[in-house]
This record gives C-alpha cells, sequence and structure tokens, in this order.
C-alpha cells in the first residue's frame, strides 16, 4: 500500500471514479439513495486511508471498498428488516422485462462477476483477483450466471 494522499489529489481521484463507484453500488444495493451513501463512504476511506499507488491497482482497490461497503450496508440490521413500499401497494402494474430487473434476481456473486465482466470489462482472472476467487469459480460462475439469465429472461417472453 501507498501513503495517505492530501485533499487535492483524494478530490481528483474520486473525480475520476465516483460515476465507476456509484455505478457498482447502484448495481449492487439497486436504491440509488444507498448507492449515494456508499459513495459517500468511499469519499470517506479516500481520506483517511493509505490507497494503492499504481493506478491499475487503485481501480481495483476502489471496487474491492466499494462492494464490501455495499455488504455491511446489506448485512445492517435496519436494511435486513425494512420494508419496501412497494409491498404495500394493492395493484402493481406489470412491467416488461429488463436486463438490470434480471440481473438483481441473481445472487450477489453472480452479480458482481457478470458485472466486472460485461459493465468494468475485466477479464476472467483480474475478476478472479479482485474478488479474491479462483479462476475457475468465477469462469463457472460466469457460466451460470448466463444459464440463469438466458432462462429467466426466455421465461419473461
Amino acid at each position: 500500500m501507498g501513503q495517505k494522499i492530501g485533499t487535492e489529489k483524494a478530490e481528483a481521484v474520486f473525480r475520476r471514479y465516483a460515476d465507476m463507484i456509484y455505478r457498482v453500488a447502484l448495481h449492487n444495493l439497486d436504491d440509488p439513495a444507498d448507492a449515494d451513501d456508499i459513495l459517500q463512504e468511499v469519499c470517506l476511506v479516500l481520506l483517511t486511508k493509505k490507497l494503492p499507488e499504481e493506478e491499475e491497482h487503485l481501480k481495483s482497490w476502489l471496487i474491492r471498498v466499494t462492494i464490501n461497503k455495499c455488504r455491511d450496508l446489506s448485512r445492517s440490521f435496519w436494511r435486513r428488516n425494512r420494508k419496501s413500499i412497494d409491498d404495500y401497494e394493492e395493484l402493481k402494474a406489470e412491467k416488461p422485462p429488463e436486463i438490470m430487473a434480471e440481473l438483481q434476481s441473481l445472487s450477489e456473486s453472480y452479480r458482481n462477476i457478470i458485472y466486472l465482466y460485461y459493465y468494468e470489462e475485466y477479464t476472467v482472472s483480474e475478476i478472479a483477483q479482485l474478488l479474491r476467487m479462483n479462476v475457475n469459480t468465477v469462469k463457472s460462475g460466469l457460466r451460470r450466471a448466463r444459464d440463469q439469465l438466458k432462462k429467466l429472461l426466455t421465461e419473461a417472453e
């Protein structure tokens, strides 16, 4: 790890990666307000922690921090025990199937693998390193996620 960075450099890093951090958080939490909170928490980490010096490691480190913050929020008591306002609606209009809605129905590990592979354009080996998984585990997770998505999308039609 490198050293703590100053406010100006942290701001530059934050500006460069804020969109990516927000997308990863939104992808994991499916709630814009929670994604905003995670974005703020990652910004605080930028100011208080030692960052990797290399640009390539910095991006993967930020993704890892974001995913960990999302997991922490998902595991929190408040998050597990709240109910959506959608649960109280008596009449719900059917929505046309969307790929992002189908992605949200996948397990967290499959969602992250698919997201990193297709949206952030990481290779299988990079994803394995980033998520601390075996390369073959990522490959099989990618295959299983594709199979599940295919099944979900063909059922929706």
